[in-house]
């Protein structure tokens, strides 16, 4: 459903502010693999998840998705395949519209779109079907703003709106950073719901070693620009942070150094 091939980024090339954050990154993502990608600050992890979105062209290499090169594509385009949660929870909905309309908005995504508007009773009825899975009560306030919404509900909404059309690929970046610890896993647990019940292909990246190797099927551990790790199966399963910080260490040569990721 995705592959990567031999991707590189480097930003201010030729200036004391060079950064390599992209060095030859290679990767294949089967339909249904759900990712998590962990690394320390500098690792390159929202840059290969924003050079996946095309919210910049890669300095070299090709970008797939369901064997269709996106490569050369603006982000605006790739839309049609991708579907994406950002950190901030203000980001992804229009605070002043309300809950249905921004549902509305997000189902024709990718979609040709002319002057007639407004939400029908059959899309209405549809959106409340899918607002009650959330467990949130969204469901009885579907005119109400989106910006009324707390942060919890509003980012479980945009998770909503990212998958309500199939996407091919599903981008979650960092998107309970900002959240407080409790309904940061309700979010989570959300997530998990959502991919495994629509069986979604997506890649999650995370600061939290906890929250890497409790969810996905497999997990991807980034440094320096480049892929160190790559663990899926039984050994994610049976796989604990001292496990991961050693693996980490054995590969890289050097102690894993983000004290966020390790106490999440």
């Amino acid at each position: 459903m995705l592959y990567v091939k031999d991707i590189y980024k480097t930003f201010n090339p030729g200036t004391i502010n060079e950064k390599k954050a992209l060095n030859g990154v290679s990767l294949k993502l089967d339909e249904g693999d759900f990712v998590t990608v962990i690394g320390g600050n500098g690792a390159g992890k929202s840059t290969l998840l924003n050079a996946i979105a095309g919210v910049w062209p890669v300095d070299g290499g090709s970008i797939y998705i369901d064997n269709f090169d996106v490569t050369g594509m603006p982000d605006y385009k790739r839309a049609q395949y991708i579907g994406r949660v950002f950190q901030d929870p203000m980001t992804g909905t229009a605070a002043t519209m309300g809950i249905e309309e921004n549902l509305a908005l997000a189902a024709r995504r990718g979609k040709r779109r002319g002057l007639k508007w407004g939400v029908t009773a059959e899309e209405r009825e549809k959106y409340r079907s899918k607002l009650m899975t959330l467990e949130l009560g969204l469901e009885n306030r579907m005119t109400s703003k989106v910006g009324l919404l707390s942060g919890g509900q509003r980012q479980a909404l945009t998770l909503l709106m990212a998958t309500l059309t199939k996407p091919k690929l599903l981008l979650l970046d960092e998107h309970t950073a900002a959240l407080d610890p409790k309904t940061a896993q309700t979010v989570l647990a959300t997530t998990e719901k959502i991919i495994n019940r629509d069986g979604l292909t997506a890649m999650m990246v995370t600061h939290n070693m906890k929250d890497a190797i409790a969810h996905g099927n497999r997990l991807i551990m980034m440094n320096e620009g480049n892929i160190i790790l790559d663990i899926k199966g039984e050994e994610k399963k049976n796989l604990t942070v001292r496990d991961l910080l050693g693996k980490f260490e054995e590969v890289s040569g050097e102690a894993f150094a983000s004290d966020k990721a390790i106490l999440g």
